[in-house]
């Protein structure tokens, strides 16, 4: 019989229940990708690990000089540095996820185009990475509460609620942006810039409460409004304010985004392998 009678061709599943099944079945690969991409993230760095330290201390440094000592903005009687660090915890770990997620697919060209496994779990896995970082942070922020003799109440067991908005948030864009810089690598340029302007453009220098009642909602059109309010309200009590109708905006908006981002990458990722 000649060899040319048979073929063997390696596809995805034809059905969704039969994709979910493979991103259960390949889960060694995302553990095997983000532990490997946790190895090297600081390799070969002066300090290592010490960066996931510097930058967010650094970031409160400077917004705390600059929007409370110059601005003199109010902190609801928080103290500034502590209401700053609460809000870098959720959004360095936005920017850090979408910095990574949207260029994973380009990073791993070369596993993409030469075997099957469910695409979604390349840019899963650089999202997971960022936790290092956010775990990280927390400690610090954990350390800089006591210094200042500021402990959460009860509301800090709703944080992990609040990290998995963040999450769903970050690996909804991430997922747009993956599949689109994969067709359009101009998307490597447009993403920082996003990163850059986001953070002034979202409540972590500052608290939401500056912000006129009139155009609150409006503001919440930003999903991080509302995760970054909800990381406070977990972590620093009562003196906290949770504006309900603008985190529920948010929290519908960061939904929408991550459903849409499943099913536009879901669409989009058979053809990867021909456009890297």
């Amino acid at each position: 019989m000649n060899n040319q009678d048979f073929k063997l061709i390696i596809e995805p599943g034809r059905s969704e229940i039969h994709y979910w099944k493979d991103l259960w079945r390949y889960r060694e690969l995302f553990w095997f990708l983000s532990w490997r991409d946790i190895l090297v993230r600081y390799k070969q760095t002066a300090i290592g690990i010490a960066w996931s330290v510097i930058r967010p201390f650094l970031t409160m440094v400077v917004f705390t000089v600059v929007f409370s000592k110059l601005a003199r903005l109010p902190s609801g009687g928080i103290p500034y540095p502590i209401m700053v660090f609460a809000a870098l915890l959720p959004w360095q770990f936005f920017a850090n996820s979408l910095a990574e997620c949207s260029g994973s697919l380009i990073a791993n060209s070369n596993l993409l185009t030469k075997v099957y496994f469910p695409r979604l779990i390349v840019p899963a896995s650089a999202v997971i990475v960022s936790l290092v970082d956010f775990f990280i942070s927390l400690a610090i922020l954990a350390a800089l509460m006591l210094w200042y003799g500021f402990l959460p109440d009860w509301r800090i067991l709703t944080l992990p609620l609040f990290l998995g908005l963040a999450f769903a948030a970050s690996f909804g864009f991430g997922l747009w942006f993956a599949a689109l810089n994969v067709k359009y690598r101009d998307f490597r340029y447009i993403v920082p810039f996003i990163v850059q302007f986001g953070l002034y453009a979202s409540p972590v220098g500052f608290s939401s409460a500056v912000v006129p009642e009139k155009w609150r909602l409006l503001y919440s059109l930003n999903p991080m409004v509302g995760v970054i309010d909800g990381f406070r309200w977990a972590l620093l009590g009562g003196k906290a304010q949770l504006p309900w109708p603008g985190f529920c905006l948010s929290t519908a908006l960061t939904t929408v985004v991550l459903l849409l981002g499943v099913n536009y990458f879901r669409n989009t990722e058979r053809a990867f392998a021909d456009m890297i």
